[in-house]
């Protein structure tokens, strides 16, 4: 939120430079993240003077250009080249001189040099209002009035101001400072507690005359008092549009706000001095009806924005006889803006709920000033404070008449009161204030004190301070005004000792992160919000809908469901990876998934691996190998390994239906990890070309197989080993493990090892079978084996795997 250091002088003004009220505000709660110099126009029009165009002869070598001698208060007259249309002899103009730079809107600077334009000299520019910067129009130079006085800068003649502009972090409680009378409530409160000060608000007070009788009148309904809970206005009339007096600009742009005309500028000016938004209805559109209503299904408007929006039943708007003018606190419609033509206007002061405007907000991707300050809660009792500022000024500057006033305030809000216990006070914040002190500081902030003895005081909470709802709130309103820094540092530090489960997990997640990032892949980090539209188009069944954790009060339609699975935050990291030529990939994410289960909530933590592309860095050196489904693999076995597991892990079948095959793995009948590639379809949809593979542990299944799981540490043998190995001809459905946990289960004592080192699929061979080479190591930890030995291991190990799965020896 942007708060000017100029407008904030005028309600008050302490004398103190930006710097030092920077530091105030970030001590009382409204952080100050930068300050920053501005100026209303850029430039600040140095090098620019009020001139008369003494002279104007027509060009000799060109019909469109004309030769001005112009008198801009020096001893001799400048010969300018100008092809303005409207430029004439006795006019009285602006005039950038040689050396001058201006900054066109939108358009790059324009630095003013002494040139020959076709063949005459040129000593400067007759500028437009777009040349300057200052204004849009480009039909011809700025013709100032003929009293102007020649000489001047026109800094000075247009009342150009430098500003600084605080940017404030505004935390979305503290709705009471979202204007710059808010701000200066809380500079006063601090001034006054810590230097003494007697500093009061310089709060304009508007006064104004409702007349007797008047012609022009409307019908107000409020159909939903829920969604607006008070609705106010009034009927001006003899409006003139214009453009607004420099003041009134000047406070706009110093806040980023660009001036349309005086009208519009007045509800932006009084929304940003007290936080009230304004609508400002042409009167012949809003007719003689306004009806503040939900939204009838179907109905369409098209915003200011110029988009046609479909809106929602439970959207509030604000309409005429014919249908809706305005989505109520959140954008007008097009069509019931001010013109050129307005002559009179219903200008609108609204209180509407923060739920109704949020959502709304939020349903139609809108945001503005306005939404902004709804959605964070507006003080309703203010509503007439802003209206009536708006009356005067409309008066004053648009020479409107005030017609007829409204106000709909069916259930007024009742102000909170709270009581607070001193010693409690003391205690929170960690300091001896003082009872009076404590009393002055919330008297400074325009708490009300109802009542109060040596032990509490009862307030009256402002119906502003939307956020004070218990005494722990008034607690932090004493300590932020107090200062933070005032409170002393403890002498001694406390601490207590806490247990923690074993494994701890943290320890885990950091050792197979290490043990991952050493192996080359890359930890991402993704959103676990998603989007329900996404599911819904997907023609890939591996999520659904139906078990989707709905997000009550979205951010947007993308990001309103909780993710159901790691594998689609991972593949859009692909794909946007793979569109900017990086498609060699090793990932690895480890988040929460939720899920809706039998009407409560599953949420469980995965580790999720992706490997795509090439398996190598490319270099002269290196193989030209794709990345493999066995690659993936003995990653997550040697994660396993690390861990301890994997000897007592069991091999089956996959479940996860975003897999084409693979395999999974189990600890006790619940599943560790599961490995396999996905699935093509999966991977077309999300704009993936190349094949992905995907790796993903239960994390909780993970943890309790870690505990269980033991680490014996054993002599080193002093015997030697020994290896055979075999060509088995098999079934190409006969896997490895298999044939490992037959060898395992026929001979466990002394072998130790068995391994695939060659499979051979293709000519030579009968169709559906393969090779496998494997080999199996022998060692006896106690002594020698002899060769009787280890041959008598060997044929029973090939009766075995002849007998249970029909092998044959090569």
């Amino acid at each position: 939120m942007k708060i000017s250091y100029n407008w904030l002088n005028t309600y008050l003004n302490t004398g103190m430079s930006p710097q030092e009220i920077g530091e105030i505000l970030t001590a009382t709660g409204l952080e100050v993240e930068s300050i920053e110099k501005v100026e209303t126009v850029k430039g600040g029009l140095e090098g620019v003077l009020t001139g008369e165009v003494i002279e104007l002869n027509q060009h000799p070598d060109a019909d469109r250009l004309k030769v001005a001698k112009v008198n801009i208060g020096t001893t001799e007259l400048l010969q300018i080249v100008c092809g303005a249309p409207n430029v004439e002899a006795g006019q009285k103009v602006l005039v950038a001189t040689v050396g001058t730079t201006l900054f066109p809107a939108g358009e790059e600077p324009i630095k003013i040099k002494k040139s020959k334009i076709r063949g005459v000299e040129s000593e400067g520019m007759i500028c437009a209002e777009d040349e300057l910067g200052i204004g849009e129009s480009h039909d011809g130079i700025m013709v100032l009035p003929a009293e102007t006085i020649v000489g001047q800068s026109a800094r000075k003649y247009l009342n150009i101001e430098d500003d600084y502009i605080f940017e404030i972090g505004l935390t979305p409680n503290r709705s009471d400072a979202m204007s710059h009378i808010g701000v200066a409530r809380d500079l006063k409160a601090y001034l006054n507690f810590h230097r003494g000060t007697s500093h009061t608000l310089n709060v304009p007070q508007s006064t104004i005359s409702i007349p007797a009788k008047s012609e022009l009148k409307l019908n107000i309904t409020v159909e939903n008092q829920t969604a607006c809970v008070r609705y106010a206005g009034a009927i001006i009339s003899g409006i003139k549009i214009s453009e607004s007096p420099d003041w009134l600009k000047n406070r706009l742009r110093s806040i980023g706000l660009k001036p349309i005309n005086n009208a519009v500028d007045i509800t932006n000016f009084v929304m940003h001095e007290c936080g009230n938004p304004l609508h400002a209805f042409d009167l012949r559109v809003a007719g003689n009806a306004i009806i503040v209503r939900n939204a009838n299904a179907g109905e369409k408007i098209i915003t200011l924005d110029g988009v046609e929006r479909k809106l929602h039943p439970e959207d509030l708007v604000i309409c005429n006889s014919s249908g809706p003018m305005c989505i109520a606190g959140v954008m007008g419609g097009i069509d019931s803006g001010i013109s050129e033509k307005t002559q009179a206007i219903f200008i609108e002061a609204a209180c509407f709920s923060t739920q109704s405007v949020r959502k709304t907000g939020k349903r139609h991707t809108l945001n503005s000033d306005s939404s902004f300050r709804f959605e964070r809660g507006v003080d309703p009792s203010n509503v007439i404070v802003a209206r009536d500022r708006a009356i005067q000024l409309l008066a004053e500057i648009c020479g409107g008449k005030l017609e007829s006033v409204y106000d709909l305030y069916p259930t007024p809000v009742q102000h909170k009161a709270i009581t607070v216990e001193f010693e409690k006070c003391r205690a929170i914040c960690g300091k001896n204030i003082p009872n009076d002190q404590i009393i002055s500081i919330l008297t400074q902030l325009e708490f009300h004190i109802q009542k109060s003895d040596q032990q509490t005081v009862t307030l009256e909470v402002p119906a502003y301070r939307y956020d004070v709802i218990r005494s722990a709130d008034i607690y932090e309103e004493v300590l932020r005004i107090y200062g933070f820094n005032n409170i002393d540092l403890p002498q001694k530090l406390n601490s207590s000792i806490t247990y923690s489960s074993k494994p701890d997990q943290e320890t885990i997640a950091n050792l197979i992160s290490d043990l991952l990032v050493s192996s080359g892949y890359f930890e991402i980090m993704n959103n676990s919000l998603s989007s329900s539209e996404k599911i819904e188009k997907s023609k890939s069944n591996y999520l659904s809908i139906a078990d989707a954790v709905k997000v009550l009060n979205p951010l947007s339609n993308e990001l309103n469901i909780l993710r159901q699975s790691m594998i689609e935050g991972g593949l859009s990291v692909i794909e946007f990876n793979q569109n900017r030529q990086n498609p060699d990939l090793k990932l690895f994410e480890l988040g929460k998934v939720y899920r809706l289960h039998e009407g409560g909530y599953i949420e469980s933590k995965k580790l999720a691996i992706f490997l795509t592309g090439k398996r190598y860095s490319e270099t002269w050196t290196s193989p030209n190998q794709k990345s493999t489904y066995f690659a993936i693999k003995a990653t997550a076995l040697k994660i396993m390994e690390r861990l301890g597991i994997i000897q007592n892990l069991k091999e089956d079948i996959k479940q996860n239906i975003a897999l084409e095959d693979g395999v999974r793995y189990t600890f006790n009948q619940n599943p560790i990890c599961e490995i396999g590639w996905i699935d093509s379809k999966l991977l077309k949809e999300n704009g993936i070309k190349q094949q992905v593979f995907y790796a993903e542990f239960d994390w909780e299944n993970l943890m309790k197989a870690v505990a269980k799981s033991k680490t014996e540490f054993k002599v080193i043998p002093k015997t030697q080993f020994v290896r055979r190995d075999f060509s088995l001809l098999l079934d190409e459905k006969v896997s490895f493990e298999s044939i490992k946990k037959t060898a395992q289960n026929s001979t466990k004592k002394i072998l130790k090892e068995v391994g695939l080192f060659d499979v051979y699929e293709g000519k030579n061979l009968a169709p559906g079978k393969k090779s496998y080479a494997i080999s199996f190591t022998f060692q006896d930890d106690e002594k020698t084996l002899q060769d009787d030995q280890v041959d008598k291991m060997m044929s029973l190990i090939r009766e075995k795997l002849e007998s249970e799965l029909g092998a044959e020896l090569r």
